[in-house]
């Protein structure tokens, strides 16, 4: 049995993300071209920082045939030739600043997608020119920078994204009405998991040195990371590679796994949060927006799981515990974060998978079905795999985040792409309640990522703030990256959110707020 309304209790939450008009004033036209917005009849003139991989891919969906490629750039351009051949008439930089001085008059609103170690120095600069930026998830690798983030998108007054595309689909926003309604009842556990990380992890010593590519500027990558020499990979790297994948069932290659590049350098603790900003940045977006997990209530973080940690990569399993204060309308609520190895990592007490899975064509269907791009729904990131056997683990139940109410228990899936009451019995007969947030702008494209471009892009032009603009998404990259922080520590870390730091443990503190290479400081 549903309720169909909004308890008044819950009702201030839409106020957040119901596209408020903000105080800048994106209702008047004259205020808007003061504050250099384009008209919704206008096209958008962009560039990239990276041209290959996720922000080509980004930048193709903001493009979408009608605004202007204007500027390239890209440190490898063999990984940027995606773009440089999509855009042929786009002027090309392997330095992002040397794009913003001499192509920057012509630039209105930047894609940003470098590895995570620089979207902060990137993104920062580009707003210092007046440039509207994405930023690719998660919007920083440490906590301290997400406060600068959000610090610098106010004082320049530009429209912002990051790249969380599933505050895009209407099954995040349903979601959340469904907590809203008291469905579950109160909330006290939230349980969300991935599974293991596909690029390698937890070797012990560094490859010697390697030539550098001629297609990369080796230097201006590591950009604000510490020096280090470039290295491919060795005889023994290749050997650690395959015989992870042959543990893990999948075909023995190290393409897209060099040393650091093109991709491994998400598991490196001096470059990326690993599965933690990666996935857990979508999965638990669901719960970030629904209980409203501002760090103003965290209370504390703590590692209370991990494998061996290695010396410069994170370990590949790990739980992490975060601690939240009661928010208005809500009591305190424990979110748990799993690198799992297989199967669910949460299941309700008393309940299996089979009877947590939604009926099949049963219950509301909401918002378009999304691919996974090659993903299992309900890992989080974790390939396909070879045929299970009779002997393995029980199916899953479909879900990665599963809420814990005092009335019943609610799943979500992928990026949010998918909700569902367990046991799926329950859905099947379930009705939704009436609508309260507003649904994308662009959720007719069928897709959640091309929504959550269109949703920046309009808000470039004038249009309400983006869904997840950096006064929503800075917070949350915030707390959440805390728990790449932890995993460096034993016991509890006591969060002081007036200081941005944990007043228990001042060594963990290297791991909140950010020391720059010299010559890369970033200047808010």
């Amino acid at each position: 049995m549903s309720s169909s309304r909004i308890t008044r209790r819950h009702f201030f939450h839409g106020t957040l993300m119901a596209g408020a008009i903000p105080i800048g004033g994106f209702g008047s036209v004259a205020s808007l071209k003061a504050m250099g917005y384009k008209s919704p009849n206008e096209k958008l003139n962009l560039a990239a920082i990276g041209a290959g991989g996720q922000p080509a891919a980004d930048l193709k969906l903001a493009h979408s045939g009608v605004e202007n490629v204007v500027a390239l750039a890209d440190v490898d351009w063999a990984r940027g030739r995606e773009s440089f051949e999509r855009f042929p008439q786009a002027k090309r930089y392997k330095d992002f600043r040397e794009m913003l001085d001499k192509s920057g008059k012509d630039i209105d609103a930047v894609v940003i997608g470098p590895p995570d170690h620089m979207h902060t120095y990137c993104a920062i600069l580009s707003m210092q020119a007046g440039k509207h930026v994405y930023v690719e998830k998660p919007l920083t690798r440490l906590s301290g920078e997400a406060r600068m983030m959000a610090a610098a998108a106010e004082r320049y007054k530009v429209a912002t994204q990051m790249g969380n595309q599933g505050y895009s689909h209407d099954a995040t926003r349903v979601a959340c009405e469904i907590l809203w309604s008291g469905e579950i009842g109160d909330v006290k556990e939230v349980h969300a998991w991935s599974g293991k990380p596909s690029w390698p992890q937890g070797m012990t010593k560094l490859p010697p040195a390697s030539a550098v590519p001629d297609t990369l500027s080796w230097d201006l990558w590591l950009g604000t990371a510490a020096a280090r020499p470039f290295t491919e990979g060795d005889a023994d790297y290749k050997a650690f590679v395959a015989d992870r994948n042959a543990k893990a069932g999948r075909p023995n290659s190290t393409d897209g796994f060099g040393f650091y590049l093109p991709f491994n350098w998400r598991g490196f603790y001096d470059f990326g949060s690993s599965l933690i900003g990666d996935w857990g940045i979508h999965i638990l977006g669901p719960a970030n927006w629904g209980l409203q997990l501002h760090p103003k209530y965290l209370v504390s973080v703590e590692c209370i799981k991990k494998s061996e940690v290695p010396p410069f990569t994170f370990p590949d399993e790990l739980a992490i515990k975060y601690e939240f204060a009661a928010r208005p309308g809500m009591p305190p609520v424990t979110v748990y974060w799993y690198h799992h190895a297989d199967g669910d990592a949460y299941l309700p007490p008393g309940m299996t998978a089979d009877e947590a899975r939604k009926v099949p064509g049963e219950g509301p269907q909401v918002g378009p079905v999304q691919g996974q791009g090659g993903f299992r729904m309900g890992t989080g990131g974790v390939a396909k795999a070879a045929p299970r056997a009779a002997s393995g683990p029980p199916n899953r139940t479909g879900y990665n985040l599963i809420f814990s109410g005092a009335k019943g228990y609610m799943g979500t899936s992928g990026r949010g792409e998918g909700v569902g009451l367990l046991p799926g019995s329950r859905w099947a007969e379930y009705k939704l309640p009436d609508p309260y947030l507003t649904r994308s702008p662009g959720a007719s494209t069928g897709s959640n990522h091309a929504a959550h471009l269109h949703d920046w892009v309009r808000a470039c032009k004038g249009g309400a703030p983006a869904c997840s603009n950096f006064s929503i998404a800075a917070p949350y990259t915030e707390w959440l990256v805390l728990g790449a922080a932890a995993v460096h520590c034993e016991g509890k870390l006591v969060w002081d959110n007036a200081k941005g730091e944990f007043s228990n443990n001042k060594a963990a503190n290297q791991w909140v707020k950010p020391a720059y290479r010299k010559g890369w400081e970033v200047k808010a």
